[in-house]
């Protein structure tokens, strides 16, 4: 029941934060996000490296799974946070 609230929390906590924050500074807030999603990609890789070795069927399948996600989430906010700074060139005049 409690972490049930924690998460509810969290959750409300999240999105007050979250409209809070100027549209000038998502972009690098995003930065930091993808740093934060990549040091959660080192650790599911190294969970998964020790789960591999003790050989068990679904703590193998969970470290697998949590690799993958990290992983798209790594690429997906990067790619997103490219687009965003796309948004702040200068476009060159005479070129479509």
């Amino acid at each position: 029941m409690e972490l049930l609230f924690i998460l509810v929390l969290a959750i409300f906590l999240g999105l007050e934060l979250i409209s809070k924050v100027p549209s000038t500074l998502h972009t690098p807030l995003m930065s930091g996000s993808n740093a934060i999603s990549g040091i959660t990609l080192v650790g599911a890789l190294t969970s998964l490296n020790s789960e591999v070795l003790n050989k068990s069927g679904v703590t193998v399948v969970l470290a697998v799974a949590a690799v993958t996600f990290a992983t798209i989430n790594v690429v997906g906010g990067y790619m997103v946070t490219d687009r965003m700074l796309a948004m702040f060139k200068k476009k060159e005049r005479g070129k479509k």
